[in-house]
C-alpha cells in the first residue's frame, strides 16, 4: 500500500503486506516506515513482516559536477511536482503546521500554484518551477553511481527492502545499465 498521510500509514501497517513510498528521502523514510510499524505493532502484527519499498527517480550521471547535476535535476523535477500534489491534499486535511505530517514535506509547496496533470509524470512538466534544487535532490537519487549507492545504502538502514526506480528521463537506458553493472552488484 502506498501511502503519505497519518491515516493512511496508519492502515498500511494495520492491514497492508507491506507499505510503498514514493520518495527516497532518508529523514520522511525513516518518519514513515516508523510510523507504518507502529501501526502494525500496536495492531498485533509483526511490524518487521512488512516489506518496505521505495520508489523513487533515479538519474545516473558520469560525475558529480554541478552542470551533470543541474541537469539531472532539471529531468527528475516532475518527481516533486507529482509528489506536490499529494502533500497539497495532506496540508489541505491536516494544515500545514499540524504535527501530523512532518514540515520536511508540506514546506516545499508554499509556492505551488496550480497543477496541470497532461504533463503528470514528464520530464518536462512547465508546472514544476515550485519544486527547488533541495527537494529534487532530496526525494531523488542523483550522481554518480557511488551517490546512488550510499543512499540506497542509508534507505536499507532505515529498513528498505525494495527500491523501485523511475526512469523517466532522457538518460533512461544509461541509468538502468549502471544499475545493472555497478549499483545492484555493489548492494549485494
Amino acid at each position: 500500500m502506498a501511502a503519505y498521510g497519518p491515516k493512511a500509514l496508519a492502515l498500511a501497517g494495520q492491514k497492508a503486506d507491506g507499505f510503498i513510498l514514493q520518495l527516497a528521502d532518508p529523514f520522511l523514510t525513516e518518519w514513515m516506515v516508523k510510523a507504518v510499524r507502529n501501526a502494525a505493532r500496536e495492531a498485533g502484527r509483526d511490524p518487521d513482516a512488512l516489506t518496505i519499498c521505495v520508489a523513487a527517480p533515479a538519474y545516473v550521471t558520469a560525475d558529480d559536477s554541478p552542470e551533470a547535476l543541474a541537469h539531472a535535476r532539471d529531468q527528475c523535477r516532475w518527481f516533486g511536482g507529482m509528489v506536490g500534489n499529494h502533500v497539497a491534499d495532506l496540508v489541505s486535511r491536516y494544515g500545514e503546521h499540524s504535527g501530523m505530517v512532518p514540515e520536511e514535506l508540506t514546506a516545499y509547496i508554499k509556492d505551488r500554484h496550480g497543477y496541470d496533470y497532461s504533463h503528470h509524470g514528464r520530464a518536462d512538466n512547465p508546472d514544476t518551477t515550485f519544486v527547488p534544487d533541495e527537494i529534487v535532490d532530496r526525494f531523488c537519487l542523483l550522481g554518480p553511481a557511488e551517490a546512488h549507492i550510499d543512499k540506497l545504502r542509508h534507505l536499507k538502514d532505515l529498513g528498505v527492502d525494495q527500491f523501485a526506480v523511475y526512469a523517466m528521463h532522457d538518460h533512461r537506458e544509461g541509468t538502468i545499465d549502471a544499475y545493472g553493472t555497478d549499483i545492484i552488484l555493489a548492494l549485494g
